[in-house]
């Protein structure tokens, strides 16, 4: 069944934070890069109240290796998008979310030596 413009489903979240279509783009064709090199397997996508999350997995029953987010309140200051690491430190934070993505870059030319 799908939906008609304007109906929302029981329980569907229409407060929730999400990334748009050129987001998730970028995010996928970075996210295929490294399955195709063998580094990543699985990933998750969660959309809060708050905050959009893209999580990826070496394997899927671990904790996520990096989050990719997007919080639009830290938009004005810091930046809207960050990188965090599996221990839940920052990596990377920006207002533009290729320049952000960049830090997988030199992780990308290691993979290739």
């Amino acid at each position: 069944m799908v939906a008609t413009p304007g109906q929302v489903w029981a329980g569907a979240r229409t407060d929730a934070v999400a990334f748009s279509r050129e987001e998730l783009s970028r995010i996928l064709g970075l996210y295929g890069r490294f399955v195709a090199a063998g580094e990543w397997r699985d990933y998750a996508i969660d959309h809060l109240k708050d905050a959009a999350v893209f999580s990826v997995f070496r394997r899927a029953a671990e904790t996520p290796l990096y989050r990719i987010e997007k919080r639009p309140a830290l938009a004005q200051r810091q930046g809207a998008y960050a990188v965090v690491s599996m221990t839940g430190v920052i990596l990377k934070r920006g207002h533009d979310l290729a320049q952000v993505l960049r830090l997988f870059d030199r992780q990308r030319l290691r993979l290739a030596e």
